[in-house]
């Protein structure tokens, strides 16, 4: 059973999330899984609109933001509010990352980098498989 917690938090069993995921979101969103590089749905695409949680429908990106930056997922300079995101420190597979959560249902999204375009400065590098675009 679905349930929205008192802070906005969206919980759900994990049969829940198998129900309504396809299996490359369900292991991006849930087990932290990546996709290929280049083989996402939205790396190369620059239609406008608002990009969401694949896994709860809370506004995260907009195409305005987004940016071509050749590392095979799409990038992002800024979220829509950074209160939609939550980060967490990830030294998985060798190396040291900012990871990037959905602040609603707590999905795996990707992970920001300090490399990106100004005026942020940053590069969120996003699974298109955690997201779902909205066109304008």
């Amino acid at each position: 059973m679905t349930t929205k917690t008192q802070n906005g938090h969206v919980e759900k069993s994990e049969q829940e999330w198998r129900a309504e995921l396809t299996p490359m979101q369900y292991a991006v969103l849930r087990e932290k899984a990546t996709e290929r590089p280049f083989t996402g749905e939205y790396d190369h695409s620059f239609d406008p609109g608002t990009y969401v949680c694949a896994g709860c429908g809370q506004p995260l990106f907009s195409s305005d933001d987004k940016f071509d930056s050749g590392c095979g997922w799409p990038a992002f300079s800024a979220p829509v509010d950074a209160e939609k995101l939550d980060e967490e420190h990830d030294a998985s597979h060798g190396m040291v990352r900012t990871e990037v959560l959905c602040s609603r249902c707590q999905g795996h999204l990707g992970h920001v980098f300090d490399d990106g375009p100004g005026p942020t400065g940053l590069r969120y590098c996003i699974n298109s498989a955690a997201l779902k675009l909205e066109p304008k």
